[in-house]
């Protein structure tokens, strides 16, 4: 699709496929989009600028829609790096124009640069604020931890255009050709899903508003089929499955872990389950934790190490902890030569998340999977 979905309203961000981990934490093989636009009408207003890496590109791309025309506005909707990073040169090269944004908006530029270079110029919105460009207005919505305290949105009435900041978008560049759920759905639960209850505000906010058009600040603009992306992200805010599975992840030291999570996964199919296993030593731990989100179960299965819990798994269960995992039901599969110890390790990490159900009995291995241990196994499918 063409990016320029409107003749007032116009892309200007810009793909980026030389960053090789996004917030240096998170694989971007496809690389990312840092999304702009302008809005052309009597008055000329900004949304948001791109990341540092990509100052010069944007601005390029700012100048070939403005044609010779000074902006009036700047419209930030968030402070962080990779949507702010160009504010600065912005501001150095269009001094007259008005910057606007929440007084957390304002705290935190501060913070990123000196203030004199807004303080004059700063127009101050809040819940319900207008801003008339001539045939279009904007109307802000404050979405506080979505996934900063800061962030706010934008409406804009006459195209009936949401400005969703974070919201809605996915990993991968806008030049590449992939389904959009996978990687939105590890780029929300990775960076948002900690702040469920803040997207369900927001959600009940658009609810109220005629959209025909999702311009998120990563991915692709959004223009058909708007129930769906928003029904998904009513799912993952609210904790919810997105269907029934088992998502077994796996950390195994030599392999034999693994061999009886393999065991453990044709059982389950048999049975009837769909199953995902994913090696959390060698799979970028955020895929991992989307998928253990998609599934209403999980079966973690992992070796002792020292004592304690193969570190894999420990990073993978802590992973799930700080993004608020919940509402699903969890069985244990571990391995010790002499003293296993990997399952009461897992269900300590996971006992304080709510609304969780540990499946008995616990499959606990001795080296290698052998009958008696099959025949727990065995049981532990029936369970669950």
């Amino acid at each position: 699709m063409s990016v320029n979905f409107s003749d007032a309203i116009k892309y200007i961000g810009c793909n980026d496929k030389t960053i090789d981990l996004f917030e240096s934490q998170y694989p971007v093989p496809n690389g990312v989009s840092y999304n702009s636009y302008v809005i052309m009408d009597d008055k000329i207003a900004v949304m948001d600028t791109a990341d540092p890496r990509v100052t010069d590109e944007w601005l390029s791309n700012l100048e070939k829609e403005l044609a010779g025309k000074t902006p009036d506005y700047l419209v930030v909707h968030h402070m962080e790096p990779d949507h702010s990073g160009s504010i600065k040169t912005f501001l150095e090269k269009y001094p007259d124009t008005t910057v606007v944004g929440n007084v957390k908006t304002f705290t935190m530029m501060g913070q990123f640069m000196e203030s004199a270079l807004f303080e004059s110029r700063k127009h101050v919105v809040a819940e319900g604020d207008t801003l008339e460009l001539g045939t279009h207005t904007l109307t802000f919505a404050m979405a506080p931890m979505v996934h900063w305290p800061e962030v706010m949105v934008s409406y804009e009435s006459t195209e009936k255009v949401l400005f969703a900041a974070d919201g809605f978008g996915k990993f991968g560049a806008l030049d590449v050709d992939e389904p959009w759920i996978d990687e939105a759905r590890r780029y929300y639960l990775n960076i948002v899903g900690k702040y469920g209850a803040s997207v369900q505000g927001l959600l009940k906010k658009a609810a109220a508003l005629d959209i025909q058009t999702i311009c998120p600040l990563h991915g692709p603009i959004l223009t058909e089929n708007l129930g769906y992306y928003i029904d998904l992200y009513n799912t993952w805010s609210s904790y919810k499955p997105e269907e029934e599975g088992v998502f077994i992840a796996v950390a195994s030291i030599h392999g034999n872990t693994k061999k009886a999570a393999l065991k453990l996964q044709e059982k389950l199919e048999q049975a009837g389950h769909k199953t995902l296993l994913m090696d959390v030593c060698r799979e970028p731990i955020s895929e991992a934790v989307a998928q253990a989100f998609r599934f209403d179960k999980m079966i973690c299965c992992a070796a002792t190490y020292d004592g304690n819990l193969f570190s894999p798994m420990d990073d993978f269960l802590h992973h799930l902890a700080a993004k608020t995992y919940q509402n699903r039901k969890v069985g244990f599969v571990e391995n010790g030569t002499w003293a296993p110890q990997a399952a009461k390790c897992m269900k300590a990490i996971l006992e304080p998340m709510k609304n969780m159900e540990f499946v008995e009995p616990v499959v606990s291995i001795k080296s290698t999977l052998n009958s008696d241990s099959e025949a727990v196994m065995d049981e532990l499918v029936k369970n669950l």
